[in-house]
């Protein structure tokens, strides 16, 4: 049986535009011009920003040949991958045609401009508020897949100097779900996840939110379709000369997190971090110099 590609959205739009009522025609012109929102946002979301119903959206998207609107936000998340994939693709043959200048120069300024846009691009009062937030938490899960997956387990090791609650979602012999399954509205769950985006962190992002969690996510770009199940979140610039993010902007504001956590915490965090250096000892942890 014959299969077709689903249509490129700025094409069906184009073609089939003339024939679009008023209201499908303010629906369409809304998606060409947002279609990050589209891929990352609900559809009642999208269609409160756009003043367009809901229904009309699902009939504009069979208009334009989807057989439904989440068929068409897919299509709207394939294209952005795509431009992000071609984005590494360039970024790679750069690094062989440019082979003959240092990298290290380049690398460092890349890195030390993305550490710099932190302080235009994180809100301190939403922080403020993300860290009060992990600190009344029952329990705090973080979630990493593909290159975040070491991310979350150096977050941990920080936290876990001053704090028991941390705990990283799917490793050391357990499942992503098992740890999902008790999570809660007491709770916080942390994502990190950069392109090229892994299945697990979006779904993971989907079950905590419907059991009630608050949802945290650090990534790079509005792109990441588990934004639409965050209550808070952080983009970090991950621009490099590598064909790879970097995630040095993302060490920082991982510091940055652990240490005004242990700020809160006060004297507390002081008994339990000298606890935990003194049981380091005794399973000799440490080489000694």
């Amino acid at each position: 049986m014959e299969t077709h590609s689903p249509p490129q959205i700025r094409t069906a739009i184009s073609t089939s535009y003339a024939e679009l009522s008023d209201t499908l025609r303010i629906a369409a012109d809304y998606i060409a011009e947002n279609q990050v929102e589209i891929a990352t946002r609900s559809l009642r979301s999208v269609a409160s920003a756009s003043g367009v119903s809901p229904a009309s959206y699902t009939r504009l998207a069979r208009a334009l040949g989807f057989s439904d609107y989440e068929a068409l936000r897919e299509q709207a998340r394939s294209e952005l991958n795509k431009r992000e994939q071609d984005s590494f693709q360039d970024k790679a043959r750069r690094l062989r045609t440019d082979a003959d200048q240092p990298l290290l120069p380049r690398q460092v300024a890349a890195c030390i401009a993305n550490i710099n846009g932190l302080l235009e691009d994180v809100d301190q009062e939403l922080l403020d508020t993300v860290v009060d937030r992990l600190d009344s938490s029952r329990k705090i899960v973080l979630i990493g897949a593909l290159a975040s997956a070491g991310f979350t387990d150096y977050f941990a090791y920080l936290a876990k100097w001053f704090d028991d609650r941390w705990l990283v979602a799917g490793r050391n012999g357990t499942t992503l779900g098992s740890t999902l399954a008790g999570v809660g509205p007491e709770d916080t769950v942390l994502i990190i996840s950069k392109h090229p985006y892994a299945h697990r962190s979006v779904r993971a992002a989907a079950v905590a939110a419907g059991n009630g969690a608050t949802v945290v996510v650090l990534t790079d770009s509005h792109t990441f379709p588990g934004l639409q199940y965050a209550d808070f979140h952080f983009i970090q610039r991950t621009e490099s000369p590598h064909f790879f993010s970097s995630y040095a902007a993302t060490l920082v504001l991982i510091e940055t997190i652990t240490g005004m956590l242990v700020a809160r915490a006060g004297s507390g965090a002081d008994a339990r971090i000298q606890e935990v250096d003194k049981h380091n000892r005794l399973l000799d942890e440490f080489e000694n110099v």
